[in-house]
């Protein structure tokens, strides 16, 4: 089995409590899932399937701790990697989970490929988002201010699809 790390930014604990569902689903030890305000780049590399995960903050901001983490990815050439980040989609419509495509960009130009990707956007209420790429998200968006009840249902949907891509 691949060994899979999770990092995640986190200011209010949303993106903490879905980083913590998805260790679960994917039956990751949680000493595998990493704050990344005290992770260090270097940990990466310890890990063939990594699963980033960020809240968005004001209009389209990645969460503090990414801030200066995301430029540290260095290589991450054939690793995969997932993205996951929550949003709030009523205040924020016009960039709803940005912080997933910041993500995903910033790990395909290091080299990763990513996965975990084609989220269907409809059920989802927002006017814009980069993380929507080619009519679709590009990871996994939660909203868990105003749609905490679908939380659980979509974050087992998209295990299943990382499982399946990615051979778990």
């Amino acid at each position: 089995m691949k060994k899979i790390g999770i990092f995640y930014g986190s200011s209010s604990g949303n993106t903490q409590a879905v980083a913590e569902l998805i260790a679960g689903k994917l039956n990751v030890d949680k000493s595998h899932v990493i704050d990344v305000a005290k992770a260090n780049a270097a940990q990466l590399s310890d890990y063939e399937l990594l699963l980033l995960g960020s809240s968005t903050w004001g209009v389209g901001d990645l969460q503090d701790d990414w801030i200066g983490f995301v430029d540290q990815l260095g290589t991450l050439s054939g690793k995969q990697v997932a993205v996951f980040g929550t949003g709030d989609s009523s205040s924020y419509a016009d960039s709803f989970c940005d912080a997933i495509g910041l993500i995903a960009d910033a790990a395909e130009k290091a080299g990763a490929a990513v996965v975990g990707k084609g989220v269907a956007t409809s059920g989802y209420s927002f006017d814009d988002s980069q993380a929507v790429k080619d009519g679709a998200f590009c990871g996994l968006p939660i909203d868990a201010d105003n749609e905490s009840n679908l939380t659980e249902g979509r974050v087992t949907n998209w295990v299943a699809q990382i499982k399946a891509e990615c051979g778990l």
